[in-house]
């Protein structure tokens, strides 16, 4: 590897690489060995695509977490995930810190969403799921003429309004044909449900703001309540991208494609199979775009029977960070692949939107009990194919986290570590035997993370948020 400046390591071109691969990351940003080696390998697949990881890069599925891979040939499964299209929403609210009784309202909240893997909470008929694989956001307004939890909750402008802030509209082209009914039956029953891992709701305040022209016309005000919900596409976009990761090995091996890694299959991008897993993507997405914004819309009936029906809970932003889609970058389109990764436009790319003036706004998590950031798109961003992390890392693996006592293997952070972090912060979380694999010293430093993203010039750093409770799978 060679450093070619404070904040970008090069992988220079070696063994079966088929060019070399950018790595965002500082000088002390800790990058594993193993992650470095599968984004190698993911060098290894197209001598026309472009490689690049953002600081917060760690071991994935095939492909690494925190990868861009940006192709004019081919599309991948794991190149994009398990979770298609988990991503972020931001709502901002009128609410001061002061005012908020954030327990109160968390415990409300986990009243009316499940938390954890496998649980159900709207049940949808086929043909209406259908809708929803097909349309996205579009579906929604007929669901909430089935459904009296989503009609309590739903208001028409608030829904012109939300639909403006989700990334393409919160819909892709969609195919409900192309997902099997098994990945229907998962997902028929899980809309409005947060799912596992680090899967989370989180009650946060504003703690500092930077660019006060941005946050402004973001709606972000110091010391006022924001909402940020993490969740994703639930069993049905796990079900999806299990079918075509195994559809895929399938694909590379009938055609004689030697993989550096098993898990690392492809399929060539305008092929019966490769157009059949864009499809069943886009399907996925869409339901996870509608599985957010009914969470929502729950969220936002809670904090109304607590602080009054005209209480105003705008979304900020609403965008994937595990997704495919075709771009336009150097002349050239490509099927862009982020995985752990978030779209981050500049503002010229914004035109006809509500951000035109001020860049895409841009969400980026670190972990229960320490900072969350909003930041804005860039031109320089171009760097990066207008990318950037979707959150922290992770800095040690679940396993080392948690430990596993029966088999002699103490836990890396002690419950009194633990408990500390989270001094100050309302934890609700459906499994307390898991929860040290989510806790902050799990994963990297999100101050550190976001420096190097500001000093790459890849975003505009716009606030600081902080967490009052959190809601965890």
């Amino acid at each position: 590897m060679q450093r070619l400046d404070p904040q970008r390591l090069l992988i220079e071109r070696t063994g079966a690489m088929r060019h070399s691969a950018l790595v965002f990351a500082g000088e002390n940003t800790r990058v594993e060995p193993d992650a470095l080696r599968q984004l190698q390998n993911t060098a290894s697949l197209d001598a026309d695509a472009i490689v690049l990881a953002t600081p917060d890069i760690h071991v994935g599925f095939g492909v690494p977490i925190g990868c861009i891979f940006a192709t004019p040939n081919l599309i991948s499964p794991c190149a994009v995930g398990y979770d298609i299209n988990c991503g972020m929403r931001l709502m901002t609210t009128p609410l001061t810190r002061a005012q908020f009784d954030a327990p109160a309202v968390a415990r409300a909240i986990a009243r009316h969403i499940p938390l954890g893997e496998g649980k159900r909470n709207i049940t949808v008929t086929p043909a209406q799921l259908d809708a929803v694989l097909q349309s996205g956001l579009a579906a929604v307004p007929a669901l909430a003429e089935k459904h009296a939890a989503v009609a309590a909750a739903f208001a028409p402008d608030e829904f012109a309004h939300d639909g403006a802030r989700v990334e393409d509209n919160g819909s892709l082209p969609g195919d409900p044909a192309a997902v099997s009914a098994r990945a229907k039956e998962r997902g028929g029953s899980q809309l409005a449900s947060l799912g596992g891992g680090n899967h989370f709701i989180e009650l946060q305040y504003v703690e500092t703001v930077f660019n006060s022209a941005i946050a402004r016309a973001f709606g972000l005000v110091e010391n006022h309540i924001a909402i940020m919900i993490h969740s994703g596409s639930r069993g049905l976009g796990h079900q999806v991208a299990d079918e075509h990761m195994r559809a895929a090995r399938e694909w590379d091996a009938r055609h004689g494609h030697a993989l550096p890694d098993r898990d690392l299959a492809y399929f060539d991008l305008y092929t019966r199979e490769g157009t059949a897993y864009r499809a069943a993507m886009n399907a996925a997405a869409n339901f996870a775009f509608v599985n957010r914004y009914l969470m929502a819309l729950l969220v936002r009936a809670v904090v109304r029977e607590h602080y009054g029906a005209d209480t105003p809970l705008p979304a900020l932003y609403d965008v994937p960070h595990n997704i495919a889609k075709f771009e336009t970058h150097h002349g050239i389109e490509y099927c862009v692949h982020r995985k752990g990764a978030t779209r981050a436009f500049a503002a010229e790319q914004m035109a006809g939107t509500p951000f035109a003036a001020t860049g895409q706004p841009v969400l980026i998590p670190g972990s229960m009990g320490t900072a969350s950031y909003v930041l804005a798109g860039v031109a320089t961003g171009a760097a990066s194919l207008v990318s950037v992390n979707h959150g922290a890392g992770r800095a040690m693996s679940r396993s080392a986290a948690r430990g596993n006592a029966g088999r002699g293997r103490p836990a890396a952070i002690s419950d009194a570590e633990f408990r500390h972090s989270m001094d100050g912060i309302s934890l609700i979380c459906e499994d307390r035997a898991a929860i040290k694999e989510e806790a902050p010293a799990a994963y990297k430093n999100i101050d550190e993370i976001i420096q190097v993203v500001a000093h790459a010039g890849l975003a505009k750093v716009v606030a600081r948020l902080r967490p009052l409770a959190v809601l965890k799978g």
